[in-house]
């Protein structure tokens, strides 16, 4: 069985419509931001400890960096530790790219009662596909019963009671809940007794830094002036649409979309392949520059070939306005 979130399973290749030179004169590459720019328009994979929560470890970055504002991609319990994007600065907004994005957890799950290993693993697996889930008392959403995907369900280890496993799931799937449904269905009861979250969208457990690393980061650029520790701990914006699908532009098209245009097909450099309608793109520069996210309002292969039409429905611009000019293309 596949333990890859459905982003994770699609190969995409680059198609070209246009070839063009990026001008050296307007823009960057992420890499050559300072770091000032980058402190205050970056992304932080944060290994969430216990006892805080998602919101207080994001005040914790935004007092460490100085900063107005800091953004969680997507709140964990209390307890619960594990993989938590957090955004800097003007970037804050880039969080909603990842709170519908797959996510994956490692749990201990606690039985009431012991019960044969193969009623356990034959159960747990039941699971895999559309389940109907409703949410716990204690959660962020109204509570009405909604339909969630469980992508994978690996199973480490059964010792006694203590199942430990690692899930792949939709965004919004509840773990405490899903652990007291499967307890249900075995006839035995189940709680969550654990609980890390590995993944979420783009950002994975195996990069995680902590609120010292941050800290420490931040104190030796400010003490030392020493860029290499927070370009490591602040990853650039860019990093938290790795999981979407791309369309690349012309240097003339970018100052219309800053202003709130939608991206015609004209303005198309080259596009991922295997975009469907109604998809969230991310909107790149040919210097790998994130412009702007949008819903496709075409597949893949018309934006390549029509001469003509809409194809991506601007719905939130990240680029500041002036960073590239109106010019004629190439």
């Amino acid at each position: 069985m596949t333990t890859k979130l459905p982003f994770e399973r699609i190969e995409r290749t680059q198609l070209v419509r246009k070839p063009y030179k990026t001008d050296t004169k307007f823009g960057k590459p992420p890499s050559e931001r300072s770091v000032e720019e980058h402190i205050n328009y970056g992304i932080i994979n944060i290994n969430k400890p216990k006892g805080p929560t998602s919101h207080q470890v994001s005040a914790y970055a935004k007092d460490i960096l100085k900063l107005k504002k800091c953004g969680h991609s997507g709140t964990l319990d209390p307890k619960v530790t594990g993989v938590l994007a957090v955004a800097t600065g003007r970037g804050t907004r880039i969080v909603q790219a990842l709170l519908s994005a797959g996510k994956e957890y490692v749990c201990v799950m606690h039985l009431h009662k012991e019960i044969p290993e193969d009623i356990v693993r034959k159960t747990m697996e039941s699971f895999v596909g559309k389940i109907k889930q409703m949410p716990p008392i204690k959660s962020a959403v109204k509570r009405q019963e909604r339909f969630r995907k469980i992508y994978y369900i690996t199973i480490y280890q059964i010792k006694g009671k203590d199942v430990l496993f690692k899930v792949g799931c939709q965004a919004g799937t509840y773990i405490r809940k899903l652990c007291h449904d499967m307890g249900q269905k075995m006839e035995t009861g189940a709680h969550m007794a654990e609980l890390i979250r590995t993944k979420a969208g783009p950002f994975k457990a195996d990069n995680m830094v902590t609120l010292q690393d941050l800290r420490d980061a931040k104190h030796y650029y400010d003490t030392e002036k020493k860029e290499k520790f927070i370009r490591k701990v602040i990853r650039p914006i860019e990093d938290a649409v790795m999981h979407l699908p791309k369309v690349w532009i012309l240097d003339s098209t970018v100052e219309s979309l800053c202003h709130g245009q939608d991206l015609g097909v004209p303005g198309i450099s080259m596009a991922e392949s295997e975009i469907q309608v109604d998809e969230l793109i991310a909107i790149m520069t040919l210097k790998e520059e994130l412009v702007a996210l949008g819903f496709a309002k075409m597949i893949s292969k018309d934006m390549i070939t029509k001469e003509k039409g809409i194809a991506i429905r601007c719905s939130k611009v990240f680029m500041e306005p002036g960073t590239y000019p109106k010019i004629n293309p190439r």
